[in-house]
């Protein structure tokens, strides 16, 4: 029994430890990164160049010490190979090797050291939205790649044609296609450095197609892109809802389809502790309900707490409109939102567990009296 109650209080503690862990590891990427440009200022480094490079080599040290960690638990866990052939593996790999085997192979120190750009890698597993973009590339691997050729055929086209018209004009400048191709590429991006401009009219007609061809090309990209990025938002932010849709006991046992239907018409917003979510006599027009953590009911003359799996803020969709009671969470809390318009149409595609609603709802204004 004793240990299956210290079981939460070791897994908390090792969350905590792992959080302070990535907060340090961020703290060493920043403090190497701002050394390393230090390192490049003649005026600071002539400064201070033992308090630099003493600050570089601790940082490399604690990312050794963080990778010498990593590979024990990877041989206690799922393996080395496993790590090592992992992304996070190769980077962590990478971070500490760079600089030591550019100082081996004889590489002046200074330029060596700038291979510590590469402790910045170690910040992309944690960025979300990178996981996002490497799902939106392959799932619109196809309609990226046609825009890509699109793009490689305008390049190619306004080279030659440029080519063509240009050539006896400005041999120097576009004497040959490997030129042409370079003023396409920075015509085409609609970059214009404007180190190489058509003299002709014909030539002038080209830039100007190639000029818009390239707005339209960059624009598919993003509207792409920006489509893919919306819809794997809507599916993550769908598939959290549904976790936590099913968690709630009202919503157990219904269907998938019905889980799906009430999922698309919640929203769920993650709160503080402390944080007011209803505040007494104003409108409501929402209803909530806890996937997770407490929230406590400030009624006249007691309090009443509320635990995860629980629903309050029903009272003023179903009679009047005005919040009954203070309402505030005492932990980190997940609630989910039901609109006013979606609470009507539930009820109409789902009587019965409107109906469970309205009775908790009684039972509890009865027990308020």
């Amino acid at each position: 029994m004793s240990k299956s109650l210290h079981r939460p209080a070791l897994g908390r503690f090792l969350a905590a430890m792992a959080a302070h862990a990535t907060r340090a590891t961020y703290a060493a990427v920043v403090v190497g990164i701002v050394a390393m440009v230090l390192l490049t200022v003649d005026s600071a480094y002539e400064a201070a160049p033992h308090l630099i490079s003493g600050t570089l080599w601790a940082c490399l040290a604690f990312f050794v010490v963080e990778w010498a960690m990593r590979v024990h638990d990877a041989g206690r866990t799922h393996g080395m190979a496993t790590y090592f052939f992992a992304g996070t593996g190769l980077i962590d790999t990478a971070c500490i090797a760079a600089v030591p085997l550019a100082l081996l192979l004889g590489v002046e120190p200074r330029s060596a050291w700038l291979l510590a750009v590469l402790w910045v890698m170690k910040v992309l597993p944690a960025v979300p939205g990178l996981h996002q973009l490497r799902r939106v590339m392959v799932v619109e691997a196809r309609p990226l790649l046609s825009v890509l050729a699109l793009f490689l055929l305008v390049l190619f086209l306004g080279a030659v044609a440029i080519y063509v018209l240009e050539r006896d004009e400005q041999p120097a400048t576009f004497g040959n296609i490997p030129s042409a191709l370079w003023w396409a590429v920075a015509t085409l991006t609609t970059t214009g450095y404007g180190d190489v401009v058509p003299v002709t009219p014909l030539g002038r007609i080209v830039a100007a197609m190639v000029m818009i061809c390239g707005l339209g090309v960059f624009g598919l990209w993003t509207g792409i892109l920006a489509t893919g990025f919306a819809a794997e938002t809507r599916r993550d932010n769908f598939l959290k809802t549904w976790e936590s849709v099913s968690q709630v006991p009202f919503f157990a046992t219904l269907g998938p389809a019905a889980i799906a239907d009430v999922t698309s018409m919640l929203r769920t917003i993650d709160l503080p502790a402390r944080t007011t979510v209803i505040r007494k006599g104003q409108p409501g027009d929402c209803m909530y309900f806890i996937a997770s953590g407490q929230v406590e009911v400030d009624l006249p003359g007691k309090t009443v707490v509320l635990d995860e799996g629980a629903f309050f803020g029903e009272m003023a969709l179903l009679g009047s409109n005005l919040r009954t009671a203070n309402i505030a969470t005492t932990m980190l809390s997940k609630l989910l939102v039901l609109d006013l318009v979606d609470f009507r149409l539930l009820m109409a595609r789902h009587p019965d567990l409107v109906s469970a609603i309205d009775a908790e709802a009684q039972r509890r204004a009865l027990e308020n009296q």
